[in-house]
C-alpha cells in the first residue's frame, strides 16, 4: 500500500523541523504563563472578602455614605424592624391580616433609622474605631469621609426619618421624634455605664410602642409591656454576643460592654436573658388572647435562642458574627407566631 512506503529524506527533515518549531512554541507559551502559575495566594487572614453590592453598583462618590449607613450589611436592619412588626401584627383585628402598607412603611423607616444610628455612632466613636481592628476601615475612621460630611449626611437621614413620621398619626410623630434622642445617646453610654447593651435594648424595643401607636389610638400595655421587656432581653443576648468580637480592643480603648462585664460568665447571663425573653413573649401571647399556633412558633424561637447561646464560640469573632446575624430568624419565628395566632383567633 502507498501509506507503507518510506518517506523521502527531504520530507522527513521538513517534518522534524516543523515538530521542533511546534515544541519550541509550546515551551515559550508555558514559560509566559509561569509568573501567573507561580503567583502565591494571600494568606487566609489577608484574603479579600467578596465585594458587596455597594462596591459593585454604586458610584465611587456614593460608596462611603452607603458604608457609613451600613447598607452593605442589611441583616441588622431586621433587628430594628422586628419589634415594630410584632406590634403592628398583634394590633390587627382577629382573623385578619395586619396592615401590609404599614409593615412596608416601617420596613423603609427601619432602614433610615438604622443608618442614622450608625452615622451617629461613627461620628462619636471615630477616634475609638481607629484603634479597633474590625472598625478601623469605616469611612470616618479611615478618613474616606470628613466629620463635616458625616454630619451633613446625618442631617439628611434625620429629614428622611421625619418624612417617614409624617406618614403616621400625630401621636406616632411625637413618639418617633423622641425616639431619635435615645438612639443618639447610645454611643455615649459605652463610655458611661457597664451595660450599654441594656440601654440599646431599651431604645430598639421602643418600636413595639411606635408600631402599635401607628395602628391604634390607645396602647394596650398588658400586651406591649411584656413584649417590650422581651425585646430588651433579646437585645442583651444578641448584642452581648456581638460585643465579644471587640472585647479585647474595647478594653484597651476604655469602652464598656456587657461582654467585658460578664466575662467568663457570659453564657450564664445569656441563658437567663433568653428564658426571660421567651417567658415575656409567652405572657404577651396570653394577654393578647392569641390562638394556639402562636406557641409552636414561640417554641421554635426558644430553640433558636438556645442554639445560639449553647453553640456560640465567644472567642471566635466569625462565629460571634454568624450568631448575631442569625437573630433575624428569631424575630421571624416570633412574627410568624403572632401572625398565625391572630389569623386563627
Amino acid at each position: 500500500m502507498v501509506s507503507n512506503l518510506p518517506r523521502p529524506p527531504h520530507l522527513l527533515i521538513q517534518s522534524l523541523h516543523s515538530k521542533r518549531r511546534l515544541c519550541d512554541g509550546i515551551v515559550s507559551a508555558a514559560s509566559s504563563l509561569e509568573p501567573v502559575q507561580q503567583k502565591e495566594s494571600p494568606p487566609p487572614g489577608q484574603q479579600h472578602s467578596p465585594a458587596s453590592w455597594v462596591e459593585r453598583w454604586l458610584p465611587a462618590a456614593g460608596r462611603p455614605y452607603a458604608l457609613l449607613a451600613r447598607l452593605d450589611k442589611p441583616d441588622a436592619i431586621w433587628l430594628y424592624a422586628w419589634p415594630c412588626f410584632w406590634s403592628i401584627a398583634i394590633a390587627a383585628n382577629k382573623a385578619e391580616l395586619p396592615d401590609m402598607k404599614m409593615l412596608a412603611l416601617f420596613g423603609f423607616g427601619s432602614v433610615i433609622l438604622r443608618g442614622a444610628a450608625c452615622t451617629v455612632n461613627d461620628l462619636l466613636d471615630r477616634d475609638i474605631d481607629k484603634k479597633v481592628e474590625r472598625t478601623k476601615s469605616r469611612p470616618l475612621a479611615s478618613g474616606a469621609l470628613t466629620p463635616a460630611q458625616g454630619f451633613y449626611f446625618l442631617v439628611f437621614q434625620v429629614l428622611l426619618w421625619l418624612g417617614f413620621l409624617l406618614q403616621l398619626n400625630n401621636r406616632s410623630l411625637i413618639m418617633g421624634a423622641s425616639w431619635l434622642v435615645l438612639f443618639f445617646s447610645y454611643p455615649l453610654m459605652k463610655r458611661l455605664i457597664h451595660w450599654p447593651q441594656a440601654f440599646l435594648g431599651f431604645t430598639v424595643s421602643c418600636g413595639v410602642f411606635l408600631g402599635s401607636a401607628a395602628i391604634k389610638e390607645s396602647l394596650d400595655y398588658a400586651v406591649l409591656l411584656p413584649m417590650y421587656f422581651a425585646g430588651i432581653c433579646w437585645t442583651l443576648v444578641y448584642d452581648t454576643i456581638y460585643a465579644h468580637q471587640d472585647k479585647k480592643d474595647d478594653f484597651k480603648a476604655g469602652v464598656k460592654s456587657t461582654a467585658i462585664t460578664f466575662g467568663d460568665n457570659t453564657k450564664y447571663w445569656l441563658s437567663g436573658f433568653g428564658v426571660a425573653c421567651i417567658s415575656s413573649l409567652a405572657l404577651t401571647g396570653y394577654n393578647a388572647h392569641l390562638a394556639w399556633p402562636y406557641y409552636p412558633f414561640l417554641a421554635a424561637a426558644a430553640g433558636h435562642l438556645a442554639w445560639q447561646v449553647s453553640t456560640v464560640d465567644l472567642s471566635n469573632k466569625s462565629d460571634c458574627h454568624r450568631k448575631f446575624v442569625a437573630n433575624k430568624w428569631f424575630g421571624a419565628f416570633s412574627f410568624g407566631g403572632i401572625l398565625c395566632g391572630i389569623l386563627a383567633s
